[in-house]
This record gives C-alpha cells, structure tokens and sequence, in this order.
C-alpha cells in the first residue's frame, strides 16, 4: 500500500488542496527577480545557520545582568519550537514537501524553479524557518514591550511575517506549513518568555546570582553601554549575512538531488557528505527517503 496514503500529511493535502493551491497562484503571479532576491533575504532569518548563532548570543547574553532575560527568552522559545516542530510534529504527519507532490502542476512548478528551486531534506509540515522566525520574534517582542520599547518590538514579528511569505513565494512550504508554523513559532515564543520570567523570578531570590554579570569585570565593563548593543547587533548582522549569502546560489542545476525516484523524482536536498546519512549503493539521498531505505 501507498505510504503516503498512510499519513496524516496526506490527509492535508487533499483537504487543504484548494486553499494552498490558490495561495500558491498568488505568488506565482507576483513572481520576479527583485521579489525572488527580496524573498531569499527574509527566509534567510528563520534559516538554522541564522537560528543557531542566535542560540549562542543568547547563552553569551544569559551572563550579563542588563541582557539575561533576553537570552533566556530567545533561549527557551528556540528550545521549545524546535522540540515541538521538528522532534514531534513533522515525524508525526509526515507531509513531502510541495515541490515533490505538486511536479504535475505546471502553473507551481514553473514558479519553483523561476524562484530558484530551493529545497531542504526533511517533511515540509509545519514549517520550520516560519516557526523559527516567530519563536525568536515573539519571545523578543514580549521581552521589548515589557520593557517599554514598543516601537522596536514590531520590528520583530513583522519580520517573521515576512519570513513566513517567503516560505511560500519560494514555493519550498504549502501555505498550511507556514500558518502552522506560525501558530508553533507563537507558542513557542510565549512560552519561551514565560520559562524566562519563571527563571528571572527564582535568580531574584538569591542575591548572589541575581548580581553575578560579566559586566563586572574590569575588561569587560564596556559591554554594559552602547558598545556592547552595538556588539550584539554586529553579531546578528553578521550571522544573517552568514545565513543569507549561501541561499543566493542555493539551488539550481548545481544542487545534489535525492536519488529517490519511485513515486515521485525527489527534488529535496540529499544529504551529501553526511556522516550521519551516508551513500546507499552509490547513491546519495535526503533525510526522509535515507530513513526509509534503511528502515529507521
């Protein structure tokens, strides 16, 4: 039988069909050069080597005092949303990604690879980059207008938004695997900023930890002002850049495919130089047909 009929991830397909295909035509319609470089920059901030810097600035904020709560709240909603998008969820529904299941629609298909045939290696639902967007993007947002900065704290979730539209202009997510990854990404968010509040209220009861800051000590004591938000920003440019700059070549006729090609010729990205996922008789695969190959 089918595997596909199987799951859950197919069970969506066919009752969100109309939806996601109607929002696909959308953005295929809107589709040009400008928009697609637009779209890769802002997918490039819900990308792993954009959200894995961010969880090192945060464990690096958690020892100042004047960034703790930041830390702990961008810490904890990263921890939370990955748990629940890609150790719970996508295992459990098991949805392939559009780019493998719509390759007879040609009005989608032609819009992937004019978007530059981006691909990942893993299930497309919920979506990742959009849950990893909004997790950062809330948690900073409740921390920034707690702290009465509410004018910065839109930026925030104004950028996950368009994290999230990119997700469906590349044509890599089905609209339902970014609303969805939206709605994990919230969660994620607010309860990362209340882990934080928990935490920073049991530091404040002892005196110790409550004053212990990096900030302290003499040569770092610049960090306290300007320089050190000046550092930070630094920082999360530079891992956006880092982000961002591989996506512009990503894709396209250089990118190594899956070798699957039983239901469908498999456009994910296969696992190439992967300890973890090494070649099968020769051949090179993605995360999901490798697991099925060998059983796991």
């Amino acid at each position: 039988m089918d595997l596909m009929l199987l799951t859950l991830g197919d069970s969506i397909d066919r009752i969100f069909y109309q939806f996601d295909i109607a929002i696909f035509q959308f953005f295929a319609g809107i589709q040009n050069s400008f928009l697609t470089v637009v779209a890769k920059l802002f997918t490039s901030f819900g990308d792993q080597a954009f959200i894995i810097p961010m969880v090192i600035l945060g464990l690096v904020m958690l020892f100042f005092k004047k960034t703790r709560k930041y830390g702990l709240a961008l810490v904890f909603a990263i921890l939370v949303g990955t748990l629940l998008t890609n150790v719970i969820i996508k295992p459990a529904v098991l949805r392939i990604r559009p780019y493998n299941t719509l390759q007879d629609v040609d009005f989608y298909w032609q819009a992937y690879l004019g978007a530059g045939a981006l691909s990942e290696s893993d299930y497309s639902f919920p979506s990742g980059h959009t849950t990893g967007a909004f997790e950062m993007a809330i948690a900073m947002f409740l921390v920034f207008w707690s702290e009465g900065k509410k004018k910065i704290a839109w930026v925030f979730p104004a950028l996950a938004l368009c994290t999230m539209g990119s997700r469906i202009y590349l044509m890599v997510h089905y609209p339902t695997d970014v609303l969805a990854g939206m709605i994990v990404g919230i969660a994620a968010g607010i309860a990362g900023y209340y882990i934080m509040k928990g935490i920073m209220h049991l530091i404040g009861k002892s005196e110790k930890l409550n004053n212990a800051d990096l900030a302290k000590v003499k040569f770092l004591k610049w960090c306290d002002g300007k320089a050190g938000a000046a550092v930070i920003t630094v920082v999360v440019l530079g891992a956006f850049l880092y982000s961002f700059i591989p996506v512009l070549s990503e894709g396209g006729a250089d990118t190594v495919r899956c070798a699957y090609d039983d239901k469908y010729d498999c456009y994910n990205a296969a696992r190439v130089d992967d300890p973890d996922y090494p070649p099968i008789d020769g051949k090179e695969y993605c995360k999901i047909h490798w697991n099925e190959l060998m059983g796991e």
